[in-house]
Protein backbone atom coordinates (compact mmCIF):
# COMPACT_ATOMS: atom_id res chain seq x y z
CA UNK A 1 0.00 0.00 0.00
CA UNK A 2 1.40 3.36 -0.65
CA UNK A 3 1.53 5.54 2.02
CA UNK A 4 0.04 8.89 1.44
CA UNK A 5 -0.28 10.68 4.46
CA UNK A 6 1.34 10.79 7.93
CA UNK A 7 -1.68 9.18 9.54
CA UNK A 8 -1.46 6.12 7.93
CA UNK A 9 2.00 5.39 9.97
CA UNK A 10 -0.24 4.81 13.01
CA UNK A 11 -2.45 1.71 11.79
CA UNK A 12 1.43 -0.14 10.10
CA UNK A 13 2.89 0.42 13.65
CA UNK A 14 -0.37 -0.87 15.35
CA UNK A 15 -0.41 -4.11 13.30
CA UNK A 16 3.77 -4.19 13.86
CA UNK A 17 4.29 -3.67 17.20
CA UNK A 18 3.67 -5.42 20.97
CA UNK A 19 0.18 -4.25 22.35
CA UNK A 20 2.26 -3.31 25.16
CA UNK A 21 4.49 -0.88 23.29
CA UNK A 22 1.87 0.73 20.54
CA UNK A 23 -0.19 1.32 23.75
CA UNK A 24 1.95 3.22 25.41
CA UNK A 25 2.90 5.59 21.84
CA UNK A 26 -0.87 6.03 20.74
CA UNK A 27 -2.87 6.25 24.21
CA UNK A 28 -3.57 9.52 26.60
CA UNK A 29 -4.45 9.88 30.15
CA UNK A 30 -7.77 8.81 31.68
CA UNK A 31 -10.99 9.34 29.34
CA UNK A 32 -8.49 10.42 26.61
CA UNK A 33 -10.96 13.89 25.78
CA UNK A 34 -7.58 15.95 24.97
CA UNK A 35 -5.98 13.06 22.87
CA UNK A 36 -9.45 13.87 20.59
CA UNK A 37 -9.14 17.57 21.46
CA UNK A 38 -6.08 17.75 19.95
CA UNK A 39 -6.72 16.97 16.23
CA UNK A 40 -10.32 17.68 16.45
CA UNK A 41 -9.47 21.34 17.48
CA UNK A 42 -7.36 21.80 13.98
CA UNK A 43 -10.43 20.82 12.37
CA UNK A 44 -12.12 23.88 13.72
CA UNK A 45 -10.01 26.28 12.29
CA UNK A 46 -10.91 27.45 8.40
CA UNK A 47 -8.78 29.11 5.48
CA UNK A 48 -9.56 32.45 4.08
CA UNK A 49 -7.02 31.36 1.39
CA UNK A 50 -5.53 34.84 -0.76
CA UNK A 51 -5.97 34.50 -4.75
CA UNK A 52 -3.97 35.76 -7.52
CA UNK A 53 -0.59 36.11 -5.61
CA UNK A 54 2.62 34.98 -7.92
CA UNK A 55 3.17 31.79 -5.88
CA UNK A 56 6.08 30.32 -8.46
CA UNK A 57 9.02 30.59 -5.29
CA UNK A 58 8.21 29.63 -1.74
CA UNK A 59 10.13 29.67 0.91
CA UNK A 60 9.86 28.06 4.11
CA UNK A 61 12.97 28.33 5.92
CA UNK A 62 13.30 29.87 9.44
CA UNK A 63 15.69 30.34 12.06
CA UNK A 64 15.17 28.91 15.77
CA UNK A 65 17.27 30.16 18.49
CA UNK A 66 19.56 31.91 15.67
CA UNK A 67 19.79 28.01 13.81
CA UNK A 68 18.61 27.74 10.31
CA UNK A 69 16.31 25.11 9.57
CA UNK A 70 14.65 23.97 6.28
CA UNK A 71 10.97 24.45 7.78
CA UNK A 72 9.08 25.44 11.27
CA UNK A 73 8.88 21.77 11.18
CA UNK A 74 10.47 19.96 14.30
CA UNK A 75 10.97 16.85 15.76
CA UNK A 76 9.56 16.70 19.54
CA UNK A 77 11.00 14.52 22.17
CA UNK A 78 9.99 10.53 22.42
CA UNK A 79 10.94 8.85 24.98
CA UNK A 80 12.31 5.12 24.42
CA UNK A 81 12.21 4.72 20.44
CA UNK A 82 14.29 1.46 20.61
CA UNK A 83 10.89 -0.36 21.02
CA UNK A 84 9.58 1.15 17.56
CA UNK A 85 12.74 -0.40 16.05
CA UNK A 86 16.03 -1.64 17.05
CA UNK A 87 18.19 2.01 15.80
CA UNK A 88 15.89 3.59 17.53
CA UNK A 89 16.68 7.52 18.44
CA UNK A 90 19.79 7.12 15.82
CA UNK A 91 17.66 6.30 12.82
CA UNK A 92 15.23 9.62 13.81
CA UNK A 93 18.60 11.66 14.35
CA UNK A 94 19.56 11.01 10.75
CA UNK A 95 16.28 11.33 9.80
CA UNK A 96 15.92 14.93 11.25
CA UNK A 97 19.43 15.95 9.72
CA UNK A 98 18.73 14.89 6.28
CA UNK A 99 15.48 17.10 6.49
CA UNK A 100 17.68 19.85 7.90
CA UNK A 101 15.41 20.40 10.88
CA UNK A 102 15.97 19.70 14.61
CA UNK A 103 15.28 16.64 16.71
CA UNK A 104 14.64 17.04 20.25
CA UNK A 105 15.84 13.94 22.25
CA UNK A 106 14.06 12.58 25.28
CA UNK A 107 15.39 12.11 28.22
CA UNK A 108 14.45 8.87 28.86
CA UNK A 109 16.05 7.47 25.43
CA UNK A 110 16.92 4.07 24.63
CA UNK A 111 20.26 6.39 22.88
CA UNK A 112 22.27 8.52 25.21
CA UNK A 113 23.14 12.01 24.19
CA UNK A 114 26.57 11.25 22.87
CA UNK A 115 25.35 8.28 20.88
CA UNK A 116 23.32 10.17 19.07
CA UNK A 117 25.37 12.98 18.72
CA UNK A 118 27.68 10.47 16.92
CA UNK A 119 25.56 9.49 13.93
CA UNK A 120 26.55 12.97 12.14
CA UNK A 121 25.94 16.19 12.31
CA UNK A 122 22.90 17.97 13.04
CA UNK A 123 20.84 21.07 15.38
CA UNK A 124 19.94 18.98 18.39
CA UNK A 125 17.87 19.74 21.62
CA UNK A 126 17.71 18.09 24.83
CA UNK A 127 14.84 17.53 26.39
CA UNK A 128 15.09 17.31 30.89
CA UNK A 129 13.13 16.17 33.12
CA UNK A 130 14.87 17.31 36.59
CA UNK A 131 15.44 14.08 38.87
CA UNK A 132 15.33 14.30 42.76
CA UNK A 133 19.18 14.05 42.46
CA UNK A 134 20.35 17.40 41.07
CA UNK A 135 23.71 16.24 40.93
CA UNK A 136 22.46 13.60 38.23
CA UNK A 137 20.86 16.46 35.89
CA UNK A 138 23.98 18.80 36.47
CA UNK A 139 25.90 15.82 34.97
CA UNK A 140 23.36 15.26 31.77
CA UNK A 141 23.23 18.99 30.91
CA UNK A 142 26.96 18.94 30.88
CA UNK A 143 27.03 16.00 28.99
CA UNK A 144 24.41 17.20 26.17
CA UNK A 145 26.49 20.41 25.78
CA UNK A 146 29.58 18.88 25.16
CA UNK A 147 27.66 16.16 22.78
CA UNK A 148 26.72 19.08 21.21
CA UNK A 149 23.13 20.21 21.63
CA UNK A 150 22.03 23.37 21.44
CA UNK A 151 19.17 23.91 23.96
CA UNK A 152 17.53 22.49 26.50
CA UNK A 153 13.85 21.64 26.30
CA UNK A 154 13.13 20.99 30.17
CA UNK A 155 9.22 19.71 30.76
CA UNK A 156 7.63 20.84 33.48
CA UNK A 157 4.26 19.35 33.40
CA UNK A 158 5.04 16.00 34.60
CA UNK A 159 5.60 16.56 38.24
CA UNK A 160 3.84 12.86 38.71
CA UNK A 161 2.76 10.82 35.76
CA UNK A 162 -0.64 11.29 34.05
CA UNK A 163 -3.52 8.50 34.87
CA UNK A 164 -2.48 6.30 31.59
CA UNK A 165 -4.82 3.80 31.68
CA UNK A 166 -3.86 1.35 29.01
CA UNK A 167 -0.10 1.43 30.55
CA UNK A 168 -1.80 0.46 33.75
CA UNK A 169 -3.99 -2.93 32.00
CA UNK A 170 -0.79 -3.69 30.26
CA UNK A 171 1.49 -3.40 33.32
CA UNK A 172 4.09 -1.03 31.18
CA UNK A 173 7.57 -1.55 31.37
CA UNK A 174 10.90 -0.87 29.32
CA UNK A 175 11.82 -4.36 27.71
CA UNK A 176 14.50 -6.07 29.34
CA UNK A 177 16.57 -5.42 26.49
CA UNK A 178 16.36 -1.88 26.74
CA UNK A 179 18.02 0.29 29.25
CA UNK A 180 16.89 4.17 29.57
CA UNK A 181 20.80 4.83 28.36
CA UNK A 182 21.15 8.72 29.63
CA UNK A 183 21.18 6.93 32.99
CA UNK A 184 22.80 3.44 32.68
CA UNK A 185 25.89 4.45 34.45
CA UNK A 186 23.78 6.05 37.27
CA UNK A 187 21.83 3.11 37.97
CA UNK A 188 18.81 4.85 37.01
CA UNK A 189 18.29 3.29 33.73
CA UNK A 190 16.15 0.32 34.66
CA UNK A 191 12.98 0.33 35.05
CA UNK A 192 11.29 -2.24 37.48
CA UNK A 193 7.89 -4.14 36.48
CA UNK A 194 5.10 -2.53 39.27
CA UNK A 195 1.45 -3.50 39.60
CA UNK A 196 0.28 -0.58 37.14
CA UNK A 197 2.47 1.24 35.47
CA UNK A 198 6.31 0.33 35.81
CA UNK A 199 6.74 4.15 33.92
CA UNK A 200 4.41 5.75 36.82
CA UNK A 201 6.60 4.11 39.56
CA UNK A 202 9.83 5.11 37.84
CA UNK A 203 8.93 8.67 37.56
CA UNK A 204 7.11 8.48 41.24
CA UNK A 205 10.24 7.55 42.58
CA UNK A 206 12.66 9.48 40.77
CA UNK A 207 11.33 12.98 39.03
CA UNK A 208 11.23 15.74 41.75
CA UNK A 209 7.36 17.17 42.38
CA UNK A 210 9.64 20.31 44.18
CA UNK A 211 10.38 21.54 40.75
CA UNK A 212 9.43 25.25 40.55
CA UNK A 213 10.16 28.29 38.27
CA UNK A 214 13.34 28.91 40.80
CA UNK A 215 14.52 25.58 39.23
CA UNK A 216 14.72 27.55 36.06
CA UNK A 217 17.03 29.78 36.99
CA UNK A 218 18.78 27.29 38.91
CA UNK A 219 19.40 25.76 35.75
CA UNK A 220 20.41 28.95 34.07
CA UNK A 221 23.26 28.50 37.09
CA UNK A 222 24.76 25.45 35.34
CA UNK A 223 24.25 25.47 31.96
CA UNK A 224 25.05 28.44 29.20
CA UNK A 225 22.24 26.95 26.75
CA UNK A 226 18.70 28.47 25.94
CA UNK A 227 16.15 26.86 28.10
CA UNK A 228 12.94 26.39 26.33
CA UNK A 229 9.73 25.88 28.81
CA UNK A 230 7.95 22.88 27.43
CA UNK A 231 4.35 22.27 29.03
CA UNK A 232 3.33 26.07 29.35
CA UNK A 233 -0.99 26.37 28.92
CA UNK A 234 -2.08 29.73 29.84
CA UNK A 235 -1.18 33.22 29.43
CA UNK A 236 0.04 33.44 33.34
CA UNK A 237 2.42 31.05 33.06
CA UNK A 238 3.85 32.32 30.10
CA UNK A 239 4.19 35.66 31.34
CA UNK A 240 6.36 34.27 34.32
CA UNK A 241 8.37 32.22 31.80
CA UNK A 242 9.30 34.80 29.87
CA UNK A 243 10.10 36.66 33.60
CA UNK A 244 12.49 34.04 34.45
CA UNK A 245 14.48 34.51 31.41
CA UNK A 246 13.04 31.37 29.28
CA UNK A 247 14.62 31.51 25.49
CA UNK A 248 11.07 30.50 24.59
CA UNK A 249 8.16 28.57 25.45
CA UNK A 250 6.34 25.10 23.52
CA UNK A 251 3.04 25.51 24.10
CA UNK A 252 2.41 21.36 25.37
CA UNK A 253 -0.26 19.21 26.84
CA UNK A 254 2.49 16.34 26.70
CA UNK A 255 0.50 14.86 23.74
CA UNK A 256 -2.28 14.61 26.21
CA UNK A 257 -0.81 12.06 28.21
CA UNK A 258 -0.85 13.94 31.59
CA UNK A 259 -3.77 15.76 32.91
CA UNK A 260 -7.10 15.36 30.82
CA UNK A 261 -9.62 17.93 29.96
CA UNK A 262 -7.04 20.67 29.32
CA UNK A 263 -7.40 22.48 25.49
CA UNK A 264 -5.96 21.67 22.47
CA UNK A 265 -2.68 22.91 22.72
CA UNK A 266 -3.84 24.64 19.19
CA UNK A 267 -7.09 26.45 21.11
CA UNK A 268 -4.58 27.23 24.09
CA UNK A 269 -1.67 28.93 21.65
CA UNK A 270 -3.09 32.19 20.92
CA UNK A 271 -3.08 33.53 24.50
CA UNK A 272 0.24 32.18 25.24
CA UNK A 273 1.76 34.46 22.14
CA UNK A 274 -0.23 37.19 23.42
CA UNK A 275 1.23 37.08 26.85
CA UNK A 276 4.87 36.57 25.23
CA UNK A 277 4.03 40.13 23.43
CA UNK A 278 6.93 38.62 21.05
CA UNK A 279 9.77 38.96 23.55
CA UNK A 280 10.51 35.17 23.23
CA UNK A 281 9.35 32.42 20.48
CA UNK A 282 6.59 30.35 20.97
CA UNK A 283 6.04 26.71 19.39
CA UNK A 284 3.58 24.05 19.55
CA UNK A 285 3.58 20.54 19.81
CA UNK A 286 0.45 17.87 19.79
CA UNK A 287 -1.75 16.62 17.20
CA UNK A 288 0.18 18.39 14.05
CA UNK A 289 -0.75 15.57 10.86
CA UNK A 290 -1.00 17.67 8.01
CA UNK A 291 0.74 20.39 6.27
CA UNK A 292 -2.55 22.49 6.99
CA UNK A 293 -2.39 22.24 10.84
CA UNK A 294 1.12 23.59 10.39
CA UNK A 295 0.29 26.62 8.26
CA UNK A 296 -2.77 27.21 11.38
CA UNK A 297 -0.29 26.99 13.84
CA UNK A 298 1.59 29.40 12.43
CA UNK A 299 -1.09 31.94 11.41
CA UNK A 300 -1.78 31.72 15.68
CA UNK A 301 1.45 33.13 15.99
CA UNK A 302 3.89 29.94 16.49
CA UNK A 303 7.32 30.22 15.09
CA UNK A 304 6.98 26.81 14.33
CA UNK A 305 5.90 23.33 15.56
CA UNK A 306 7.05 19.77 16.67
CA UNK A 307 5.85 16.44 16.09
CA UNK A 308 5.81 13.45 18.20
CA UNK A 309 3.91 10.58 17.28
CA UNK A 310 4.26 10.40 13.82
CA UNK A 311 7.98 9.57 14.62
CA UNK A 312 7.61 6.90 16.67
CA UNK A 313 4.29 5.39 14.48
CA UNK A 314 6.61 5.73 10.97
CA UNK A 315 9.77 4.80 12.80
CA UNK A 316 8.02 1.33 13.71
CA UNK A 317 6.79 1.20 10.13
CA UNK A 318 9.99 1.92 8.20
CA UNK A 319 12.78 2.80 10.16
CA UNK A 320 14.65 5.72 9.34
CA UNK A 321 13.04 5.69 5.60
CA UNK A 322 9.69 6.14 7.46
CA UNK A 323 10.51 9.42 9.72
CA UNK A 324 11.97 10.93 6.26
CA UNK A 325 8.80 10.15 4.49
CA UNK A 326 7.10 11.93 7.58
CA UNK A 327 9.08 14.74 7.33
CA UNK A 328 8.89 15.67 3.57
CA UNK A 329 5.04 14.74 3.36
CA UNK A 330 4.40 17.43 5.91
CA UNK A 331 7.00 19.47 4.24
CA UNK A 332 5.07 19.07 0.84
CA UNK A 333 1.59 19.88 2.14
CA UNK A 334 2.78 22.62 4.00
CA UNK A 335 4.43 23.68 1.13
CA UNK A 336 1.16 23.51 -0.78
CA UNK A 337 -1.13 25.02 2.10
CA UNK A 338 1.09 27.93 1.55
CA UNK A 339 0.79 28.34 -2.13
CA UNK A 340 -3.10 27.63 -2.15
CA UNK A 341 -3.33 30.73 0.43
CA UNK A 342 -1.59 32.85 -1.34
CA UNK A 343 1.95 32.80 0.64
CA UNK A 344 5.26 33.01 -0.02
CA UNK A 345 7.35 33.44 3.02
CA UNK A 346 6.48 32.10 6.63
CA UNK A 347 6.17 36.69 7.55
CA UNK A 348 3.47 36.62 4.84
CA UNK A 349 1.10 33.98 7.04
CA UNK A 350 -1.19 35.91 9.19
CA UNK A 351 -4.24 35.80 11.74
CA UNK A 352 -6.35 36.92 8.66
CA UNK A 353 -5.46 33.87 6.62
CA UNK A 354 -8.21 31.78 9.00
CA UNK A 355 -11.03 31.87 10.96
CA UNK A 356 -11.29 29.53 14.26
CA UNK A 357 -15.16 28.62 16.25
CA UNK A 358 -13.53 31.08 19.28
CA UNK A 359 -14.21 34.16 16.88
CA UNK A 360 -17.02 35.27 18.02
CA UNK A 361 -20.65 34.77 16.69
CA UNK A 362 -21.13 34.09 13.05
CA UNK A 363 -16.89 33.38 12.69
CA UNK A 364 -17.15 29.51 11.59
CA UNK A 365 -20.54 28.68 8.76
CA UNK A 366 -22.83 27.09 10.73
CA UNK A 367 -23.10 23.06 10.18
CA UNK A 368 -25.39 21.93 7.89
CA UNK A 369 -28.20 19.74 9.58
Amino acid sequence: MEITNVSEYEGIAKQKLPKMVYDYYASGAEDQWTLQENRNAFSRILFRPRILIDVSRIDMTTTVLGFKISMPIMLAPTAMQKMAHPEGEYATARAASAAGTIMTLSSWATSSVEEVASTGPGIRFFQLYVYRDRNVVAQLVRRAERAGFKAIALTVDTPRLGRREADIKNRFTLPPFLTLKNFEGLDLGKMDKADDSGLASYVAGQIDRTLSWKDVKWLQTITSLPILVKGVLTAEDARIAVQAGAAGIIVSNHGARQLDYVPATITALEEVVKAAQGRVPVFLDGGVRRGTDVFKALALGASGIFIGRPVVFSLAAEGEAGVRKVLSMLREEFELTMALSGCRSLKEITRQHIVTDWDGPGALPAPRL
